[in-house]
C-alpha cells in the first residue's frame, strides 16, 4: 500500500515536455475519455458556469486552458458559449508542442480556438492578462511551493477568477484508477501515471494551506464525484 499521508513527488511520464508519438496519443485520448466518464468535464464546466454567473454574456470573456491536452474542454465549453449566447475567446495552453499540434488538428473546425506552446512559469506568460484561467487534472504535477508562486501571480493576471479541477487523493481513488487503467488501458503510459497522479493529488487540507500561502483569500472548495476537488478563486480585480 502506497504511502498517502504526503504528496508525492515522482515524476509522471507526462512530465517530459518533449514526449511524443503514437503512445502519447493513445495516451491524450484515453484520458479524454477517463475525464468524460467520471465526470470531471462536467465538473470544470460547472466551475466555468458558476464564475461567469454575473457577467454580462455581451462582454467578450478571455478563458485560458492550461495544460489544454488535445483540446476537448476547449471544445466543450465553445459549444456551451454558443448554447447560452456567451461571447468567449478561448485559448489552450501547453508547453508541449507535440500535444499542441494534436489539439490543433483535433480542433480543425474550430479554427477561433487559439492554440499556443507556451510554460505557465515563463516571462511570456506572467505578461498576459485573462478573464478566468482553467485547470483541469493539471496542477497536480507541480509542487506546493510552485503552486504557491504561480498562484500568487495569477491572481494578478485574471479579472474574474481561475478554477481548479483535481483529485482528491484518497486510497479508494487509488485502487480503483489502478483496477481501471490496468484491466481497460492500452497505454503503459496511462497505467504508469494515473495511479501516480492520485499519490501527487490533494487533501482539502492541503489545498487551502496552497491557496492562503498564495495569498488567495476568497475561494471555494467543494468535492465531486469522481474523487475530484472544484477549487473556484475569485479575484479582488473581479467586476461585472
Amino acid at each position: 500500500m502506497p504511502d498517502l499521508s504526503l504528496r508525492s513527488t515522482e515524476a509522471e511520464i507526462m512530465d517530459d515536455l518533449e514526449y511524443s508519438g503514437e503512445m502519447m496519443d493513445r495516451t491524450l485520448y484515453e484520458l479524454e475519455v477517463i475525464n468524460k466518464w467520471l465526470g470531471g468535464n462536467g465538473v470544470t464546466l460547472g466551475g466555468l458556469k458558476e464564475l461567469v454567473r454575473q457577467q454580462d454574456p455581451g462582454r467578450e470573456i478571455v478563458i485560458a486552458d492550461l495544460g489544454c491536452g488535445r483540446g476537448d474542454m476547449l471544445r466543450l465549453i465553445d459549444l456551451w458559449a454558443r448554447k447560452e449566447n456567451r461571447l468567449v475567446r478561448l485559448i489552450g495552453i501547453d508547453a508541449n508542442p507535440y500535444i499542441i499540434e494534436a489539439a490543433k488538428t483535433n480542433l480543425k473546425e474550430y479554427p477561433k480556438i487559439e492554440l499556443v506552446v507556451m510554460n505557465i512559469f515563463s516571462a511570456e506568460f506572467r505578461a498576459l492578462k485573462f478573464d478566468i484561467v482553467l485547470g483541469t487534472l493539471f496542477y497536480h504535477h507541480f509542487s506546493n511551493q510552485q503552486l504557491f508562486s504561480f498562484f500568487h501571480q495569477l491572481n494578478d493576471q485574471v479579472r474574474i477568477g481561475h478554477m481548479i479541477n483535481d483529485i482528491h487523493r484518497h486510497s479508494l481513488a487509488y485502487h480503483s484508477i489502478k483496477f481501471l487503467t490496468t484491466y481497460f488501458s492500452r497505454s503503459s503510459m496511462v497505467k504508469f501515471d494515473a495511479p501516480l497522479s492520485v499519490l501527487r493529488a490533494f487533501k482539502r487540507k492541503e489545498l487551502v494551506e496552497i491557496l492562503r500561502n498564495a495569498g488567495l483569500k476568497s475561494f471555494t472548495i467543494r468535492w465531486k464525484w469522481a474523487f475530484r476537488w472544484q477549487v473556484l478563486v475569485y479575484s479582488p480585480m473581479e467586476k461585472v
